[in-house]
């Protein structure tokens, strides 16, 4: 594999697994996800275009396979009313957890499709048309998905207005923490 390739790959690993992290909301489930995301791009290496952008061909492929999961295992019985999940919750130590707990139970109450938009344009750093490729809808599309998002996430957290919350470097701060 040529070194430029095998740099471009390693270097998405940490955005592939934030934005993995984002999709299935489990850390573990989202290395599984990473891992075989880098496995089927080493598989399939010969199908990338030199020249194009490495990030977004393994963000659309980590897509697409949870996507395929999601499918999968919609026919799974799932702790849905979240009772099971809550006796296993321990009490935040610090105020910080709970900010940070109160935002990922509002970032996950985001439409999967808005939630989706905004992790790739407000927190991984792709521009509208990337994201809009890596999504395959059009730019108008994720902007207004990325601007209902802001506005979503606003109202839940109780803040005045999208532009006082700053989603994109919260969005970014709570991925980077890899929880």
């Amino acid at each position: 594999m040529d070194e430029s390739v095998r740099k471009a790959v390693l270097g998405a690993v940490p955005s592939l697994r934030a934005f993995a992290i984002s999709l299935c909301g489990n850390v573990d489930r989202a290395d599984d996800l990473v891992q075989e995301t880098l496995l089927r791009a080493l598989a399939n290496i010969d199908s990338f275009q030199p020249g194009t952008n490495m990030s977004a061909w393994l963000f659309t492929i980590l897509r697409n396979h949870f996507r395929s999961e999601y499918r999968k295992r919609r026919r799974e019985v799932e702790d849905s009313d979240g009772h099971y999940a809550e006796t296993l919750k321990s009490q935040p130590e610090q105020y910080g957890q709970v900010e940070y707990r109160e935002f990922r139970e509002a970032l996950a109450q985001l439409p999967q499709d808005q939630r989706e938009a905004l992790i790739l344009v407000g927190a991984s750093g792709f521009s509208y048309e990337e994201a809009a490729n890596i999504c395959g809808c059009a730019v108008g599309t994720i902007k207004s998905r990325v601007n209902r998002a802001r506005t979503r996430l606003a109202e839940l957290m109780h803040v005045n207005s999208a532009e006082d919350f700053g989603p994109d470097e919260t969005v970014r701060a709570v991925l980077a923490s890899g929880e």
